[in-house]
């Protein structure tokens, strides 16, 4: 049973983990960018959480929507006043630069907050499960991000699938210049692209903040997670994403029941290492997010 238990709690852990890697796939998926400051824009929300809760005093929850919108105009002005400039300049140009973006996001947040670790307190929700028997419990935390994110990525699939905006997406990433002869605006588009997955990075930095801590560094972690998600899922594919985040999260918590705690981290690049191996494109490679 307490294997059952650790099963569990790492395929929530896995929805933890594809909550703030979906919008990576996005991007890649979009415009073929390889966002090297996805980590730190994930623990950008949590901070502009923690200063509306200061302020106002409310529940972290009800600052959700607002850094939604916030992050929207951040990732819509980024990506057009800075990033379109290298879309199209070949990958290590965009890498370059986003690594720069990384660094100067990190260290303002230094600046401004210092390495303190913080914590989004959102009440006795830290603390409610569900008790099947004695050795399960399900926290009703987890259960709401692992839902939260199966919602994310079911609302993405429609958006792309169904609106005006998202076959426009699928377009410009299928064939840029295809897209340019049909009228498609690819620079508003990588914009909205952008603007879209930092709308779910903060649904994802909000959560993350109240189920753990969180201090400027903590942006490093969190990218190599979301890369290694993308990557075993299949680099573009929002359920790929979901499949990659439930291996890596049930890869820790089954390692370190097996081998003990520390070797929990090493447990998942260990499985991710794999399985690049064995299947570089993915487990559900796609050409778009869907």
């Amino acid at each position: 049973m307490d294997w059952l238990n650790q099963g569990v709690q790492g395929i929530l852990l896995g929805g933890h983990f594809a909550l703030f890697a979906v919008g990576l796939a996005l991007v890649f998926g979009t415009m073929r960018l390889v966002n090297l400051a996805h980590g730190d824009l994930t623990i950008v929300p949590a901070y502009v959480a923690l200063l509306m809760i200061n302020a106002i005093h409310f529940s972290p929850f009800y600052s959700i929507p607002i850094t939604m919108a916030i992050m929207f105009v951040v990732g819509y002005l980024l990506q057009r006043g800075l990033l379109n400039r290298v879309v199209q300049s070949g990958d290590v140009v965009g890498v370059i630069l986003t690594f720069g973006i990384s660094i100067v996001i990190q260290n303002a947040l230094l600046l401004g907050f210092t390495a303190d670790n913080e914590r989004l307190k959102a009440g006795t929700i830290d603390s409610l499960s569900i008790r099947i028997n004695e050795n399960l419990a399900i926290g009703w935390l987890p259960l709401i991000i692992f839902l939260v994110a199966l919602v994310v990525i079911i609302g993405l699939q429609l958006f792309l699938n169904r609106t005006k905006m998202g076959r426009a997406f699928r377009a410009v990433s299928d064939d840029q210049e295809a897209a340019r002869l049909m009228g498609i605006n690819t620079k508003h588009i990588w914009a909205m692209a952008m603007g879209v997955a930092l709308v779910i990075v903060a649904i994802g930095g909000v959560m993350r903040g109240i189920r753990t801590t969180f201090d400027p560094s903590f942006g490093s972690l969190s990218l190599i997670y979301a890369f290694e998600a993308v990557i075993i899922g299949g680099m573009g594919s929002g359920w790929g994403t979901l499949l990659g985040g439930i291996i890596l999260g049930l890869s820790q918590t089954l390692g370190a029941r097996a081998f003990g705690p520390p070797w929990s981290i090493l447990t998942g690049h260990v499985v991710f290492l794999i399985i690049l191996a064995l299947r570089p494109q993915g487990l559900l490679a796609k050409t778009v997010t869907s």
